[in-house]
């Protein structure tokens, strides 16, 4: 699928897909000077880009770094960041420091991952009654550890 890129900003750097079977390709902060993140804090890290792909039926997902969560705490504030195919604007990874210690990212440090996936859209439907499974209302922990 191609994937047109506009950088917005002078020092912003394409994704880029690290191993030739990476699912997901890194996302670079694009800032004009280091940025501080305090324990509990969050920030929009700007990547400097907008994008237009041309399957609606495909999203964009901005996901976490694995080893910048793991390793320091540095994580998406919003779980995961959905990308419509519509949006023209600025990406941005909305992060947050989970851990006990600030955190600075440096303009072009790897902050992120961008993958595509298929959407698949629901037709909603207003019902009376679901059937009935073993399971039922049983929620969180439901099952067991």
């Amino acid at each position: 699928m191609k994937i047109k890129i506009k950088k917005l900003k002078e020092n912003a750097r394409l994704p880029e897909y690290k191993t030739d079977f990476s699912a997901a390709a890194d996302l670079y902060a694009c800032l004009e000077g280091p940025l501080t993140v305090k324990p509990g804090q969050r920030a929009g890290i700007p990547l400097g880009f907008a994008m237009e792909y041309e399957d609606n039926d495909v999203v964009a997902v901005i996901c976490a770094r694995s080893g910048l969560a793991s390793k320091h705490g540095m994580t998406l504030s919003n779980g995961i960041g959905v990308v419509d195919p519509d949006y023209r604007g600025e990406l941005t990874a909305a992060m947050i420091n989970l851990s006990d210690k600030e955190y600075t990212v440096y303009p072009g440090d790897r902050v992120a991952q961008l993958m595509f996936m298929p959407i698949v859209r629901g037709c909603f439907e207003e019902a009376e009654e679901l059937t009935e499974t073993k399971r039922g209302e049983g929620g969180f922990g439901s099952t067991g550890k």
